[in-house]
């Protein structure tokens, strides 16, 4: 970018007007913003009306100009006073200070939504917008602005999808939300997907009270009505009611639990002196070559620790029908799915920006972040996930008349 001033124009231009402080340097380039503004303003309306402001004789329109009107806007020198050309019938659209526009060159909207986005408290973007613009902005301005958000955030939950999603996972994230003058728990559930082209995408956000296979029949059947024919395969962390839904919803896709969170669940309750020795014996079952292999070590772990822990020996037996999917699959296919990691990710960075928040005050704000981080963290998705050609290519040998059906 070429420079607008030489250092020979600046040095000149500091020696005329005696410039030796800072606060002298920013009044009288507040003084050089005025004019040039002032000069592309009138220049607007020449363009617009098409002839200079005495030059009668190539004008070629019935408007005319009407004088000035006062405006007063502020940037990051200050204030700077203009006074707008108006036209007589009222056309005169300026750019460069459009209408009902306060600031100059901050654009300081898309500073207090960025700001939003990043989980700073209203009281802390006033004292921002202080600070880097010397602007007073309110809480109820700082709501104001970012509930402009809202209208994008809608369309985008209810935006058309793909006919066809390989692998979705699913969770949730508690926060406070205020609810008819109390702090209630209220659950964010995340749809989190891996599309035909490997990338990952975010399909809605729902705030709901509590979990159950009514709720989440209603996410489901939210999907289908956006146009998702099948799923694959679904990974979730035993989410209450998930796969009687699923059932209900998508008959065909395969339910996948979370390894993990099995294993976490399974060591809760054991004793320390004990943890090293289960963990090792419990991990045979789920690094074991196939089912059969995995019941076998589940055998061994029975035999070993029933006495003890039966209960983590209970999870095991009850949950298999939704522990085991992944067996039949290849290497490649078994790591992106016997953990609900890429969601929980995507959850850490939730959790990080909002951790500031005590409580939001309606489901709405707590909606308006959630998308402005599903929408900064969207940009990081553009490349497909780590080795997924032999991932598709291996889902087609499993389900490939599904997948053709929808694409």
């Amino acid at each position: 970018m070429a420079k607008l001033f030489t250092k020979e124009q600046i040095r000149a231009w500091l020696k005329e007007n005696n410039l030796k402080e800072g606060k002298d340097v920013e009044k009288a380039f507040i003084g050089e913003i005025k004019d040039v503004l002032q000069e592309a303003l009138e220049e607007e309306m020449t363009q617009s009306l098409g002839y200079s402001k005495y030059d009668w004789k190539n004008k070629d329109t019935d408007n005319a100009r009407n004088g000035h009107s006062k405006k007063t806007v502020r940037g990051r020198f200050g204030s700077v006073e203009l006074e707008v050309p108006r036209d007589v019938k009222g056309e005169f659209e300026p750019v460069i200070v459009k209408k009902h526009e306060r600031t100059i060159g901050s654009k300081m909207e898309d500073a207090i939504i960025s700001m939003f986005a990043c989980g700073m408290s209203n009281r802390d973007i006033e004292q921002q917008m202080r600070t880097m613009y010397d602007v007073e902005v309110s809480a109820e301005m700082v709501s104001r602005i970012t509930d402009k958000v809202v209208p994008m955030a809608r369309e985008w939950q209810n935006r058309t999808l793909d006919s066809l999603y390989p692998i979705i996972f699913l969770d949730g994230i508690v926060f406070n939300v205020r609810q008819d003058g109390r702090v209630v728990k209220k659950t964010a559930y995340v749809v989190f997907a891996i599309n035909l082209e490997g990338c990952k995408e975010v399909l809605g956000i729902w705030i709901g009270e509590a979990e159950s296979s009514k709720f989440w029949m209603s996410i489901l059947t939210d999907l289908r009505n956006r146009g998702v024919k099948d799923i694959l395969i679904a990974c979730v962390d035993g989410l209450s009611g998930f796969e009687e839904a699923i059932k209900a919803t998508f008959p065909m896709t395969e339910v996948q639990r979370c390894i993990v969170h099995q294993i976490r669940n399974s060591t809760r309750y054991v004793n320390y002196k004990d943890w090293r020795p289960f963990c090792k014996d419990m991990r045979e079952i789920y690094t074991a070559p196939t089912e059969e292999a995995g019941l076998a070590a589940l055998d061994r772990l029975e035999e070993k620790w029933a006495g003890k822990y039966a209960y983590a020996i209970k999870s095991w037996r009850s949950n298999w029908p939704c522990l085991s999917p992944f067996f039949k699959y290849p290497p490649e296919i078994r790591r992106l799915i016997y953990t609900t990691n890429p969601i929980e990710s995507f959850n850490r960075q939730i959790r990080k920006i909002t951790k500031n928040k005590g409580s939001f005050p309606t489901d709405d704000s707590l909606f308006k972040i959630l998308y402005l981080i599903v929408m900064d963290e969207s940009e990081q998705w553009k490349m497909s996930i780590r080795e997924w050609g032999t991932i598709m290519n291996q889902l087609m040998i499993y389900f490939k008349d599904r997948v053709e059906a929808c694409i």
